[in-house]
This record gives C-alpha cells, sequence and structure tokens, in this order.
C-alpha cells in the first residue's frame, strides 16, 4: 500500500503548498509513483502546475477519483485539482461521518497505482483538514522560522491525536519540516533549536531556505526543479524527498 501524506499547519504563509508541490515533484522524479490531491479552497498546488481548477470537486463526486486524475508536466506526477466550487467546498468542509468515509475510500481506490499520495490542505484545523488526515495515513508539518512558530502548534498536535486514536493508529507523524530557513538571522537558529528540542526525532534534518525560486516558479505553472533546478529550494526539496523516502 502507498503512503498517504497529509500537509498541513493552520497557519498561512508557512510554505504548505509549496511543500505539497515540490515534494510531490522530487518524489515523482526519484521514480515514485506519485499523486497530489488538492483539498484547499484556494487551488494553488492545482494552477502551481499550470492546471485549471475542477468545476465540482472529484472528493464529493459519485464518479470513480480515477476519472478526474490529470497527468502533470512531470513525469510520475498526476493530479486530483481542486475546486472553487462553493457547494463542494461546503461539503467537504462540513463533512460528517459519511462523507469522510467517501473521501477515504475514493482516496483508498487508487493507492494501489501509487508510491505517494500527497495532500494540499487549507490554512486551517477545521474540518476540511480532519477529513484529510483521516483518509492519510502520516502528517507533515512545515513551521517557518519566525518569532510565532510554535504558536497554535499545541491545538493542530492535539486534533492529529485524535484522528490518531479515531483511525486506530493509521495515521501516524510523518514529519516536521523548517522552512524559510536564513542562516544568517539568529531566530532562525532560535528557533531551530526550540523546535528540534521539542519534538525531536520526527524534525527532518533537512530545511527548505528562503529562496525567490520557490515564489517565483508557481506564476510559470512549474515547479521548482522545471524553473529553477540549480536553486537552493530545489536542493531542499531533493534532500527533503531523500529523507522521506528513507523513513519508509
Amino acid at each position: 500500500m502507498g503512503r498517504i501524506l497529509c500537509v498541513v499547519n493552520q497557519k498561512g504563509g508557512v510554505g504548505k503548498t509549496t511543500t505539497a508541490v515540490n515534494l510531490s515533484a522530487a518524489l515523482a522524479m526519484s521514480g515514485q509513483r506519485t499523486l497530489l490531491v488538492d483539498m484547499d479552497p484556494q487551488c494553488n498546488a492545482t494552477t502551481s502546475l499550470g492546471i485549471a481548477p475542477t468545476d465540482g470537486h472529484p472528493l464529493v463526486q459519485s464518479n470513480p477519483l480515477d476519472e478526474f486524475i490529470v497527468d502533470t508536466r512531470v513525469e510520475n506526477l498526476t493530479i486530483v485539482p481542486g475546486s472553487r466550487t462553493f457547494h463542494d467546498v461546503d461539503k467537504l468542509a462540513t463533512a460528517g461521518d459519511a462523507e469522510t468515509k467517501i473521501v477515504r475510500n475514493h482516496l483508498d481506490s487508487v493507492i494501489e497505482q501509487y508510491d505517494f499520495v500527497m495532500i494540499d490542505c487549507p490554512p486551517s484545523i477545521g474540518t476540511l483538514t480532519q477529513t484529510a488526515l483521516t483518509a492519510s495515513t502520516e502528517v507533515l508539518m512545515p513551521i517557518q522560522c519566525e518569532y510565532f512558530a510554535m504558536e497554535g502548534l499545541t491545538q493542530l498536535i492535539q486534533t492529529i491525536k485524535k484522528v490518531i486514536v479515531a483511525t486506530d493508529g493509521r495515521l501516524t507523524f510523518g514529519g516536521i519540516l523548517l522552512t524559510m530557513y536564513d542562516p544568517t538571522l539568529e531566530l532562525t537558529g532560535e528557533v531551530d533549536e526550540e523546535v528540534r528540542d521539542f519534538f525531536g526525532d520526527i524534525v527532518f534534518d533537512s530545511v527548505v531556505p528562503r529562496d525567490v525560486s520557490l515564489c517565483e516558479a508557481p506564476s510559470h505553472g512549474k515547479t521548482v526543479f522545471q524553473y529553477a533546478p540549480r536553486s537552493r529550494g530545489a536542493f531542499a526539496y531533493t534532500q527533503l524527498c531523500m529523507e522521506v523516502l528513507q523513513r519508509d
């Protein structure tokens, strides 16, 4: 069975979608059959790959999920595009047990075709994110190297723990990733030390630096590997990919 990674953080602007897109691309480039699922109503993961959002979100449709999967320009990488349609977003966001089961069944129906499924969640810990967590096997949390990095994480971790219990241990902590890392700043070192002291071995050794290439690539509908393959951002996500594979 493939690994389903849910990329979550209740704060926006921490590199969540950037991580979901570029880690998916790195895994695909390493030969892993990878599916990216866009569950964020902003649909940034979808447009980052030069793909248009759908009129209706595939995860709430009755048709098989296979019918909605779209190829990308990255070999081995496909995507379930997101939708901005209010009705579908609302249906996912207010999902009860029945809707949550539908989402999980949709993902389980295609998981054997993939080595990795990556879910990009909205910047919240609401029902939409909890639905994604319920359908996942691992959770990956990007944390920005800033003063309030740890703020709100306790609530997020409690939500994750509840899902772990509710899914009989199907969900596990996949790792914490430090993003927007600037080694020249004293604050970065302080956040790094605090996060690693608190969370220990689940923090990835790899860190994602501040790199303009990571910001520019989505506007061209490209991953950082297509846009700036020699950049620090591309190197960082290559290193992260290797760590994720080693943690299998």
